[in-house]
């Protein structure tokens, strides 16, 4: 779940959009545009909406690469101020955020960001 606070920012509209889809490449744009139309009905300020569209292609990215078969939900639900993100798939294991620099190969640099770019944004 992510929530991204700002009470002047979201209408208090008591809505929640969620759609089912296969974890494939196909799917990342599809969910982006569909939370994007949903986020423009319900007039979210665009840095608001830019922050959740990259959240929603980091997660459903990370889907994608990492749980294998099976289906994936993705839900937005806008009130109280807030606007919730909710992507989850039948897999067993949990996202987890890279170890520090420190103790991070070379090799691995470029995998592992989604979750982490995820919390930043959504501080």
């Amino acid at each position: 779940m992510l929530t991204i606070t700002g009470a002047s920012a979201v209408p208090a509209i008591r809505r929640f959009v969620h759609w089912v889809a296969d974890p494939d490449v196909a799917s990342v744009p599809q969910v982006r545009a569909r939370v994007r139309v949903a986020l423009e009905v319900w007039v979210v300020p665009l840095d608001i909406a830019d922050v959740l569209l990259l959240a929603v292609s980091e997660l459903v990215g990370n889907v994608v690469r990492h749980a294998g078969a099976g289906r994936m939900r993705v839900g937005v639900a806008p009130g109280a101020g807030r606007l919730r993100l909710d992507v989850a798939d039948r897999g067993a294991g949990l996202p987890r955020l890279p170890p520090p620099r420190a103790r991070r190969s070379t090799r691995r640099s470029e995998s592992g960001r989604g979750p982490l770019i995820v919390q930043l944004m959504t501080s």
